[in-house]
């Protein structure tokens, strides 16, 4: 098929980041995904975020809002679709543009780490074959597999190996391994099939939601937001940045929030250490306004699907904490030489972007079907994913109709959200999850659990020490395996210990840059390393995680939560 390879340029304005921007973050778009991303203002390759660009094209999932932000104005072009010279079959694919971007910029230094990892998957797959060995050692077997499996995650960039393709292997040989242990194929048929409906709610919530997300960034929506920042001041802008970006992160996922304010301060603040001290506020921020709804990070939504936690007491219990968790950071930072000694105000104007047209309304649609879903929830009773792609189908509905016969606008439509979404992170997260599940299915994680209990029988020290490895590993395979080690008769709903894995699950990872998607991702925008956010940030963040612990555990023994007229928002109880 036809190729676009030509219509590819370099953007110049917008820094590479380092390698590990492929390593965590479950909604990056780490490679292009499919035919769509080729008429994509956007597209992450191998060793940049902005790989290639096309003078009009719509943007790619998420992260093509930092895109939009940065380029000029155009009116004009601005919101039409690129010629059909430029546009790529919706069947094509970018293999050939990615072939030639690797063969480039790939230099062998890893082969013997591949074809090492080649061989432990051939053998392990050459021992699941033996089945007497696998249905005498299936525990052994599948932990070999997963530890496997998830060094090949980790190392991705290293070993070129795309991790949504190896969770997929992963899941799939955990459960072959489980069929022959298993004391029938029957019994593990109905494990898997409970396993892939609870696994299938979550990947249909995150669906819906990143097209809500998508079909809003395109009408650039986000620009009620950011255009209502205005302060230059640096201190003031240090407090105005953190607490838009968490109330933003509430209602959004954490990678969304971090790329739309990271853009909005490329047009405050000049480069310099100051803006981006700005940017890992933003990452706490975001890690800290995902932690208190259900709705605002993906491992809080995990836990709120699955019944660990609810929507009102949640916010009641949670808030507090969160809030103590930037806002202590916040303080520290106030008194930094980086902050008082910027001494500059920065530029006073805002390029001028035009909004699609009824943008507005658009905006105000998509959040509100976002809002909408534990109000649907506790009206219905049904699944939360039934509330999104309620609003889903109902801002679908409205996009074809506000832009009926507009054919130059076929972008802001949602087929075309849709080829634009992150489907790779989707499998990714499917991966992992049924992975996840069939180590529980197997009874592995429940022994962990019984270990961690005999040995560290204080849950509010098994909770934290959830939260500090997820700067390290990725939060969502982290609480999946919690989730699966502890069921609802071990701590029921809105217990202590929920409450505190979902709070350390979502804001232990910034304590590292690498430890979230907002991180990663502003790693990417703003060029920064490893080493200068260790220094300038994590020991602020840290410090605004263990106050955040130590405000929830006196709240809970004190039992302070918020004003209990909050307990009469309709719907909401027991949602």
């Amino acid at each position: 098929m036809a190729t676009t390879i030509n219509t590819f340029r370099p953007i110049k304005s917008h820094p590479s980041p380092l390698p590990l921007i492929r390593h965590l973050s479950p909604f990056l778009c780490l490679e292009t995904k499919s035919s769509s991303l080729l008429s994509s203002s956007l597209s992450f390759q191998r060793n940049g975020l902005w790989a290639g660009a096309q003078p009009k094209a719509p943007t790619g999932s998420f992260i093509s809002f930092a895109n939009k932000q940065s380029e000029p104005n155009n009116p004009t072009t601005q919101f039409e679709d690129p010629p059909s010279s430029q546009q790529c079959d919706p069947l094509c694919s970018v293999d050939e543009t990615s072939s030639q971007e690797f063969e480039v910029t790939y230099q062998p230094k890893t082969d013997f780490l591949k074809a090492l990892a080649i061989f432990g998957a051939a053998a392990t797959g050459a021992l699941a074959i033996n089945h007497s060995w696998v249905a005498a050692n299936q525990d052994v077997a599948m932990a070999l597999l997963f530890g496997i499996g998830y060094a090949g995650i980790i190392f991705e960039e290293s070993l070129a190996f795309n991790k949504s393709g190896v969770g997929l292997l992963m899941a799939v040989g955990l459960w072959v391994i489980r069929s022959i242990g298993a004391p029938s194929t029957d019994i593990a048929v109905t494990e898997l099939s409970h396993a892939s409906g609870e696994v299938s709610e979550i990947v249909f919530f995150l669906l819906g939601a990143m097209t809500i997300v998508e079909i809003v960034d395109a009408h650039q929506g986000f620009k009620l937001v950011t255009d209502n920042i205005t302060t230059r001041k640096p201190r003031t802008l240090l407090w105005v940045v953190g607490f838009v970006t968490f109330f933003l992160s509430s209602v959004l996922d954490n990678l969304t929030s971090t790329i739309v304010m990271v853009s909005l301060l490329r047009k405050l603040v000049p480069p310099g250490d100051f803006r981006k001290l700005l940017g890992g506020v933003v990452v706490i921020a975001a890690n800290s306004g995902g932690a208190w709804t259900p709705i605002g990070d993906v491992t809080t939504t995990m836990l709120w699907i699955h019944g660990q936690i609810s929507t009102l007491q949640t916010i009641k219990d949670l808030f507090i904490p969160s809030v103590v968790s930037l806002a202590v950071p916040l303080t520290l930072l106030s008194f930094t030489s980086d902050v008082n000694g910027s001494g500059k105000n920065s530029s006073n104007v805002l390029a001028s972007e035009q909004m699609a047209p009824r943008g507005q309304l658009v905006f105000s649609v998509g959040l509100g079907a976002l809002i909408f879903v534990p109000v649907f929830k506790a009206l219905t009773g049904l699944p939360p994913y039934m509330g999104m792609l309620l609003g889903l189908g109902v801002l679908w509905i409205l996009t074809d109709a506000i832009h009926y016969g507009e054919s130059e606008r076929q972008r802001l439509k949602v087929p075309q959200a849709l080829s634009r979404i992150d489907t790779q992170g989707i499998l990714f997260f499917l991966g992992i999850l049924l992975s996840v599940s069939s180590l529980e299915a197997a009874g592995i994680l429940r022994e962990l659990a019984n270990y961690l209990d005999a040995h560290i029988p204080n849950i509010e020290l098994i909770a934290s020490a959830i939260g500090v490895v997820s700067a390290i590993i990725d939060n969502v395979p982290l609480v999946a395996a919690t989730m699966g080690m502890y069921d609802l008769t071990s701590f029921t709903q809105d217990s202590e210990f929920w409450q505190l894995v979902a709070f350390c699950a979502g804001t232990g990872g910034s304590m590292l840059v690498i430890g979230s998607a907002a991180g990663v991702a502003f790693m990417g925008l703003e060029k920064v390393d490893f080493f200068w956010y260790l220094r300038k940030v994590s020991g602020f963040a840290f410090a605004g995680y263990a106050a955040g612990i130590a405000s929830y555990i006196a709240m809970h023994n004190l039992h302070v939560s918020l004003p209990a007229t909050v307990a009469q928002i309709p719907f909401l109880s027991g949602s």
